[in-house]
């Protein structure tokens, strides 16, 4: 598979506006998603607090990056199998989503004991890197 027909254009937009719906999913969903970690605000705080700035910054520059690379594979994914629609591109990503993401976030927090509304908020196919 030859990734030179990559459309950076496509995959840098698409990166872009998923890193902000992400965030405004986040900030609107701030306290149920506190609340499904067990954690209150004040906790919240004082552990970023605690963190340097580098450590602060990295979580969005690592979300960014992911974002980056979910477009980068389901460009390839549709270039491969040659269906460049709008509807082939939500349907794959949809089967993409539910197929591994929603799998691996349900798998992981049932191991670590989380909440199922944790599980619910953090695997809907908004908020992801997926």
């Amino acid at each position: 598979m030859s990734f030179t027909h990559a459309n950076l254009v496509s995959i840098l937009i698409a990166a872009v506006a998923a890193w902000i719906f992400g965030g405004v999913y986040y900030t609107a969903l701030s306290k149920p998603w506190m609340a499904a970690q067990g954690k209150t605000l004040e906790q919240c705080k004082a552990e970023q607090d605690a963190k340097s700035g580098f450590a602060k910054g990295a979580p969005f520059v690592i979300v960014f990056v992911s974002e980056i690379i979910i477009a980068w594979v389901l460009d390839g994914i549709l270039l491969h199998m040659n269906m460049f629609s709008i509807r082939a591109g939500i349907i794959s990503a949809a089967f993409c989503w539910f197929g591994f993401a929603l799998t691996t976030i349900a798998t992981n927090n049932a191991f670590q004991g989380r909440r199922v509304m944790l599980t619910v908020i953090d695997s809907s196919p908004g908020s992801a890197p997926l």
